[in-house]
C-alpha cells in the first residue's frame, strides 16, 4: 500500500469516529436539557440556566466535617 492510502484510510477511520462522537453528545445534551439524567441507581433532575446553586438538600447525604482531627490522614498519593 502507499503511504497516501494508509493516511487516507486512518483519517477516514479518526472521522468516522469523531462523527459518532459528535451525535452521542447530542443525545446527551438532550437528555439533560430533558432532565432525564440518571446516575447509579438514583435519577436526578437537572436544571440548566440559573447563577445560583440549588438550596434543596438531600436527607441521606453526609454531613462534612467539622474539625480537621476528623479527616483521614492520608488524601490521594501512593
Amino acid at each position: 500500500m502507499e503511504k497516501k492510502t494508509i493516511i487516507s484510510i486512518v483519517l477516514s477511520i479518526l472521522l468516522l469516529f469523531a462523527i459518532v462522537q459528535a451525535f452521542q453528545l447530542n443525545s446527551l445534551k438532550t437528555a439533560i436539557s430533558a432532565g432525564k439524567v440518571s446516575l447509579g441507581s438514583k435519577s436526578f433532575v437537572t436544571t440548566t440556566g440559573s447563577s445560583s446553586p440549588s438550596s434543596s438538600s438531600s436527607s441521606s447525604s453526609t454531613p462534612a466535617s467539622t474539625s480537621v482531627s476528623d479527616l483521614p490522614a492520608m488524601v490521594g498519593g501512593c
